[in-house]
């Protein structure tokens, strides 16, 4: 028999990627950064979706051109339905196993082991057990919904978390991400 027989092209990917870096732009300023060791990308009639077995980073610019958001997981995969008589295109990001999110303008972890990324909805969703940390205090719980920036994540199910009741009105927090230095003035 030949191997051309026996391959099952819904299990064999149509475009392997390795060290995959992509940039997504908008207006000039970066919007998103994925960054994977490797992308595998399948397609049939309905849908098309890439998976990354080895891990995904997702970085998410404010409309600054900070980087606000950096999502990391150890298993990843987005979904792209195809479009069928004008509908719009729907596209879901999953990500799976020890799944990091964090929001690095607000100085918020989340720890999960399962996120969705509705784009169309611009929305990050789990209903998994959550541990949020902040400088605010640490919250865990089930259920979590925020915008796709994590700018107002909320747990749905919280329990036993606790709060900071004082707070050093001195300290000074740098964001040492999106830091380039103080301004100089150079005189002519």
């Amino acid at each position: 028999m030949a191997q051309a027989e026996v391959l099952n092209l819904q299990d064999t990917p149509v475009q392997t990627i390795e060290d995959m870096f992509a940039v997504q732009t908008r207006n000039g300023l970066v919007v998103m950064r994925v960054e994977a060791n490797v992308m595998e990308r399948y397609d049939n009639d309905t849908t098309s979706y890439e998976t990354f077995p080895k891990g995904i980073a997702i970085y998410g610019y404010s409309d600054e051109g900070l980087l606000e958001t950096i999502i990391v997981s150890d298993d990843g995969r987005h979904f792209t339905r195809k479009r069928r008589n004008a509908q719009p295109q729907e596209e879901l990001w999953e990500a799976f196993g020890n799944v990091v999110i964090h929001n690095v303008l607000k100085q918020e972890t989340m720890e999960t082991d399962t996120l969705y990324w509705n784009q169309a909805k611009n929305e990050i969703y789990t209903d998994c057990y959550v541990k949020m940390y902040s400088p605010q205090g640490f919250l865990q719980g089930y259920g979590m919904r925020s915008d796709d920036h994590a700018r107002n994540a909320i747990l749905l199910e919280p329990f036993n978390g606790y709060g900071y009741t004082a707070r050093d009105s001195t300290v000074v927090v740098i964001d040492s991400v999106n830091f380039i230095g103080p301004l100089v003035k150079i005189s002519k």
